[in-house]
C-alpha cells in the first residue's frame, strides 16, 4: 500500500495540482489586495464613498453604525456588502485567469499534423474541385 501511494505521489498529475493549488493561494492574495486596496476604494468615490464592507442588515432590527459593532453586539447579521466583494473578487480572478490562458494559447505551437493523414484541401482547391466536377456533369 505505501508503494502504491509513493507511485501516486510521484505521479506528474499530482504534483502539477499541488504547486497549482500553492500558486493558486499566492494569486488569491495579490488578487484580494488588488480588489481591496485598488478597485474598491475606487469603486467607492464612484457610488458616492459607500464601504461595501459595511453594507448589512441587523437581523435583530437593531441598528448599528458598522458591521463591527453588529457583530460585538452578537447581532445576527446579512453581510450582502461582503458578498459585493466576493462577486468582484471572483470577477477580477476569472477575468485574469481568462487572460493568462489566452495568452498561453497564442503562445503555444499548432499541433502537428497527425502521419499519413492528407493535409486539409485549401478553399481554392474546393472551389476548383466543384467547378471540375460541374463540368464533368455536362
Amino acid at each position: 500500500m505505501l508503494k502504491e501511494f509513493g507511485d501516486f505521489v510521484k505521479r506528474g498529475n499530482v504534483m502539477d495540482l499541488a504547486v497549482a493549488v500553492i500558486l493558486g493561494g499566492a494569486f488569491g492574495a495579490i488578487v484580494k489586495s488588488l480588489v481591496d486596496d485598488i478597485l474598491m476604494p475606487i469603486l467607492s468615490i464612484l457610488t458616492g464613498g459607500i464601504d461595501f464592507s459595511n453594507l448589512f442588515i441587523a437581523l435583530d432590527g437593531g441598528d448599528y453604525a458598522t458591521l463591527a459593532a453588529a457583530q460585538e453586539a452578537g447581532a445576527a447579521t446579512l453581510n450582502y456588502g461582503l458578498f459585493i466583494n466576493a462577486v468582484i473578487n471572483f470577477l477580477v480572478i476569472a477575468f485574469t485567469i481568462f487572460m493568462i490562458v489566452r495568452q498561453i494559447n497564442k503562445m503555444q505551437k499548432p499541433a502537428p499534423a497527425v502521419p499519413g493523414a492528407p493535409p486539409e484541401p485549401s478553399a481554392e482547391e474546393k472551389l476548383l474541385t466543384e467547378i471540375r466536377d460541374l463540368l464533368a456533369k455536362k
